[in-house]
């Protein structure tokens, strides 16, 4: 491992309390993301019972094949209901739970919403032909012909087989952000398509207008929810605040921190580690939005993002943006803070952070504000190359002002002979890594490779805070 440089000059500063008291309830983390997964999980049991309830006596392999794609086609409804919710930028889940972990989920069940859902339509194709005797190719064009909303269905499953293509990860990775997110909206019209088709012909609704007042209910709900906190807010917080950019200062190549000025942005509550989605109202740039992370702790009157050229929109914003731009933004969103981690007896808040690529901006934030003196708080940098460690002037005088570790691991993993993080390397340079709380951010590659060799290490998993930068 590269030689630490723990700087201690000077007097150190009064040594910071972390807050702690009782907690009624756990902090943000794990506990949160198992009781989203138990409450998504119940929510299919109400399903399950309009299902049980609307299916008659099963007498042939037709009529089996028919019931099991209505109970799959409402499961896949469901889903798509929760993948929905779940992006809508719920204040609740993105404190406790955060979006990190409703990102992976989003991802996950998108999956198996997309197989329900093809499972649904070949089931219920196949059921038919043989209730009615005909065949498989016959009775689909039956199917698609006779029933416009079996057309718009249709139209709904080839959507959602579209963008679930598109967002495998090998695909996504060559896509650019901008053609990934816009394509993504896609999945919004497959939902009304799908929500008429359920409607029109789904017997488990046709047939109950409880049931249609039920499922159009929980359609209002998620929708208001969306439009709530995905527009009004954002909305009203942008003419509220009046951001604009201050200053863009080139950092180093092809890297850009953003100085943005507005009012009363303390009331907006940003919490070091936390992002935000950001638009430029300037030519070229106004029509999209990108999430950036604060790369400092804000402040009343500043906050401040720093954004490494990673593909179109990070390049243009590079060659377009201009001091006195108006800023319409959303958030503040994310965990990835302080309040993740859990305090010693007597307020002591030990903290590890590991940090990469574009990672570093929000770790910058913590390393500034966790609270603890010494080696309470250690950070390692981990770069190729020295020249694209960026920031790093800021950390070293954070590491003397404050009396933090600081570590900058650079080279290939040749020049290392392996993994320069590895769980012998991290207990040598920190013999007391396994009671640290460990913050991680960077490449989804290095969130991997380092929450293995911390488990290895011995840091409990619910320790280990892990924020990965990727579409």
């Amino acid at each position: 491992m590269a030689t630490a440089s723990l700087a201690r000059e000077g007097s150190a500063p009064p040594r910071a309390v972390a807050r702690g008291g009782l907690r009624v309830l756990p902090g943000p983390g794990p506990f949160w993301a198992r009781l989203l997964l138990a409450v998504i999980m119940a929510g299919t049991m109400p399903l399950l019972w309009v299902w049980w309830s609307g299916t008659g006596s099963l007498r042939s392999t037709g009529d089996y094949l028919t019931a099991t794609g209505r109970m799959s086609g409402l499961l896949g409804a469901y889903l798509l209901l929760v993948l929905v919710a779940l992006m809508a930028r719920i204040p609740w889940l993105d404190d406790r739970v955060g979006p990190d972990v409703t990102a992976r989920f989003h991802r996950a069940l998108g999956e198996y919403t997309v197989a329900l859902l093809s499972g649904h339509a070949v089931l219920i194709v196949v059921g038919y032909a043989m209730q009615s005797g005909t065949g498989v190719v016959s009775q689909s064009y039956t199917l698609v012909v006779s029933y416009p909303d079996v057309m718009m269905a249709a139209a709904a499953l080839g959507l959602l087989i579209m963008v679930g293509v598109l967002s495998a990860r090998r695909i996504r990775r060559r896509l650019a952000y901008e053609t990934w997110y816009f394509l993504h909206l896609y999945v919004y019209l497959a939902m009304a398509l799908a929500f008429a088709h359920e409607f029109a012909v789904g017997s488990d609704f046709s047939a109950s207008s409880r049931n249609r007042l039920v499922w159009s209910a929980a359609h209002i709900a998620v929708f208001t929810l969306l439009v709530l906190f995905r527009l009004v807010v954002p909305v009203v917080r942008s003419l509220r605040h009046r951001v604009r950019v201050a200053n863009v200062v080139a950092e180093g190549p092809g890297v850009i921190s953003i100085y943005l000025t507005g009012r009363g942005l303390d009331r907006l509550g940003c919490t070091a580690g936390q992002f935000m989605r950001w638009r430029f109202l300037a030519r070229g740039l106004w029509w999209e939005s990108h999430p950036y992370s604060l790369s400092a702790p804000p402040s009343g009157s500043m906050m401040r993002i720093t954004v490494k050229s990673m593909g179109d929109g990070s390049r243009r914003l590079q060659r377009l943006l201009r001091p006195g731009t108006a800023v319409w933004f959303e958030g503040p969103y994310g965990s990835f803070t302080a309040r993740r981690g859990r305090s010693r007896p007597g307020g002591r808040h030990r903290a590890l952070l590991i940090a990469a690529g574009a990672g570093i901006t929000p770790i910058r934030a913590l390393y500034e504000t966790l609270p603890g003196h010494g080696d309470d708080v250690i950070l390692l940098y981990r770069a190729s190359d020295p020249r694209s460690m960026v920031l790093w002037n800021e950390l070293e005088s954070i590491a003397r002002r404050r009396g933090f570790g600081l570590f900058p691991v650079t080279g290939s993993r040749a020049d290392h002979r392996g993994d320069p993080l590895n769980a012998r390397e991290l207990l040598r340079a920190i013999p007391d890594t396994a009671h640290r709380d460990v913050y991680v951010c960077g490449p989804p590659g290095l969130i991997d490779s380092a929450t293995a060799e911390l488990r290895k290490a011995g840091v409990p998993r619910r320790r280990i805070h892990a924020e990965a930068f990727e579409l």
